[in-house]
């Protein structure tokens, strides 16, 4: 497994290197397929965090369980909360299996967040399987007057921000709009790293969406912060403070909620571009749930903290099925709720 990065001048290059990657390939088997040939898995974020990990996890372990035992590479395209990458994934990549992505949960509910910025059907994609669910945090730093789940529906908390569209602003958007927390939004940090760095020099004073697994995973970071609210469709057995769902005051604000929160039980999925032929397809899949299997992998996955508790493809299929068929006007509240002030 090796890495592969730069984003110099990539959006013009990107259609002459996908097409060296391209090859002929009627009439073949998946084992001859692969054998030989250089998987890339394009991670929709930067180098360092949480869905960094995952890629590279996944490349150092898939190959070994797909026929043909290919080699992979993992590729960085961070941008828009991996809207760049699956957009780039589903129009530009080569349609053969050679090009998967891991992107983030939010390309789920895209289309409802940010819907002048989606090139993708996400019914249409080639969902290959689901790492693991996941709950987020709402954290403040350890110094902050914001020390409890009371407080934060007293006292303003200043949260940190990477963009209108993503996580870190659009729930807590959700959750003052909804149950009456009390965030103020600062934005134009490059993501959680960058502000968990501005929470330590006080510019911020705390976050509004964190994984718990990035929490565990960072034993330097978590005696510095205030745990004050978990966020998803349920708790996590391990975190012992509210569940943001349990404070919706009505039970279409319930529904609003559970909606955007839906996509937090696919939390690290791995995909592949629409068309690849299905026995491909297939392949990966099998080759995904077998990998989640294998005691290295599993032995991997925990010195990182990631959870391990694998989805199949056709399980992120229904999911998004059911994101789809949501009420017109249940998605129009949402889309309100959680889109910046003009």
């Amino acid at each position: 497994m090796s890495r592969f990065m730069g984003l110099a001048g990539f959006a013009g290059a990107v259609v002459s290197v996908y097409a060296a990657f391209a090859a002929p390939s009627q009439a073949q088997s998946v084992e001859e397929f692969y054998k030989g040939k250089q998987v890339t898995i394009i991670v929709g974020s930067a180098a360092g965090g949480g869905y960094d990990a995952t890629a590279l996890l996944f490349a150092r372990f898939l190959g070994s369980h797909l026929p043909g035992n290919p080699n992979m590479i993992v590729q960085n395209m961070p941008g828009a909360g991996s809207l760049t990458a699956t957009n780039n994934l589903y129009n530009l990549a080569p349609k053969d299996g050679s090009f998967i992505g891991v992107v983030q949960r939010g390309m789920l509910t895209a289309k409802l967040t940010n819907p002048n910025g989606v090139r993708f059907d996400v019914e249409k994609m080639n969902w290959i399987g689901n790492l693991a669910p996941e709950v987020a945090t709402i954290v403040s730093w350890k110094n902050n007057a914001v020390k409890t789940t009371d407080d934060l529906f007293k006292t303003e908390l200043i949260v940190g921000g990477p963009g209108p569209t993503l996580d870190p602003e659009t729930t807590p958007r959700l959750l003052n709009a909804l149950i009456g927390t009390k965030f103020r939004i600062v934005s134009g940090y490059t993501g959680n790293t960058e502000i968990l760095l501005a929470m330590e020099r006080g510019e911020v004073g705390g976050t509004a969406d964190l994984a718990w697994s990035n929490v565990k995973r960072r034993t330097d970071l978590r005696p510095n912060l205030n745990i004050l609210m978990q966020v998803g469709l349920e708790k996590a057995p391990d975190l012992d403070v509210p569940l943001a769902l349990d404070f919706a005051k009505s039970e279409e604000d319930r529904e609003i909620m559970e909606l955007f929160f839906i996509q937090k039980t696919v939390a690290r999925p791995l995909v592949a571009p629409p068309n690849v032929p299905n026995d491909r397809v297939l392949a990966l899949r099998k080759a995904f749930i077998d990998m989640t299997k294998d005691k290295a992998f599993i032995a991997e996955a925990e010195k990182l903290a990631l959870d391990v508790e694998p989805a199949t493809g056709e399980d992120i299929q229904k999911i998004i099925a059911k994101i789809a068929a949501t009420p017109q006007d249940i998605a129009d509240k949402l889309t309100k709720a959680i889109t910046a002030p003009k």
